[in-house]
């Protein structure tokens, strides 16, 4: 049977799409409808380092087929944030996994203040610091022909019902998002008829939630209760570090774009892009 190992943060390990009483998630939902056997090392709270470090041994054990690294949004929340860093982390696992064999899958993500609806002193830096990761995952998917999905791109990316009430974590419809639009990319690189052809009845997964969605009432229970905490734990980090930035904005103007490519390309390696690895 094809293995399909999933890395990366919450989003992977299924926040915001609870399921008989556990968190599911895309990766679930995609590797059920296609047939695949799923290894989820996908943890809450992980960063580019942390799966570097810890979830890659862990997926390389298993000798996955199919890989997914989806990751970034951490990186982008907390201090200290570096491009350069991120970009290092993501290539080392992205190399090992095509070096290893396994067809990849990569993302460039949404703006979260997009969906925050910070006030735009604060959302500016934060999207910049976005458009840097997302600079060095396409950087890192061209390079190594990833299976690559612009969710940043993709106005339905941030339809207010593709988000669970955290606005940070998508909802089942979010995650069934996800994992229909990896499995359209797939589609389009053959590896769908690949599986079919070893006898696996793979099919697109359902964009339909099967479960109903939260009321309000449940929502605003969340917001009282850990939605509370949440804000108050990100507020200790996340909160400093945006606001100086808006302050070094405010006091230098933008930074310098060029300066910020030159960093990304001493990250990422600046040889040719290479074919397909084996």
């Amino acid at each position: 049977m094809t293995v399909f190992a999933a890395l990366g943060d919450s989003t992977t390990a299924g926040y915001g799409d609870r399921f008989r009483g556990k968190w599911r998630g895309w990766a679930p939902i995609f590797a059920e409808a296609v047939g695949v056997r799923l290894h989820n090392f996908a943890t809450s709270g992980a960063r580019a380092a942390d799966v570097e470090r810890v979830q890659l041994p862990q997926a390389l054990r298993v000798a996955p087929d199919l890989a997914a690294v989806l990751i970034g949004t951490n990186d982008t929340l907390r201090d200290p944030f570096s491009p350069t860093r991120f970009a290092g982390n993501l290539e080392r696992t992205v190399a090992a996994l095509r070096g290893a064999g396994a067809e990849v899958l990569t993302i460039r993500l949404p703006e979260p203040g997009r969906m925050f609806g910070l006030p735009g002193a604060l959302a500016r830096p934060l999207a910049r610091r976005m458009a840097e990761i997302n600079e060095a995952a396409d950087l890192i998917a061209a390079r190594y022909d990833t299976v690559h999905f612009d969710a940043a791109g993709n106005p339905d990316s941030y339809e207010r019902w593709m988000w669970s009430v955290d606005r940070l974590h998508p909802s089942e419809r979010g995650h069934r998002f996800l994992a229909c639009s990896f499995f359209d990319l797939l589609e389009e690189r053959g590896f769908v008829d690949r599986i079919a052809a070893a006898g696996l009845a793979a099919r697109r997964p359902s964009p339909e939630p099967n479960s109903r969605p939260p009321s309000k009432l449940a929502q605003a229970a969340w917001i009282s209760t850990a939605g509370t905490q949440w804000v108050i734990r990100r507020s200790t980090d996340l909160l400093p570090g945006l606001l100086r930035l808006a302050w070094s904005e405010w006091r230098h103007g933008s930074p310098d774009l060029d300066l910020l490519d030159l960093e990304l390309g001493s990250a990422v390696r600046s040889d040719e892009v290479p074919g397909k690895v084996a």
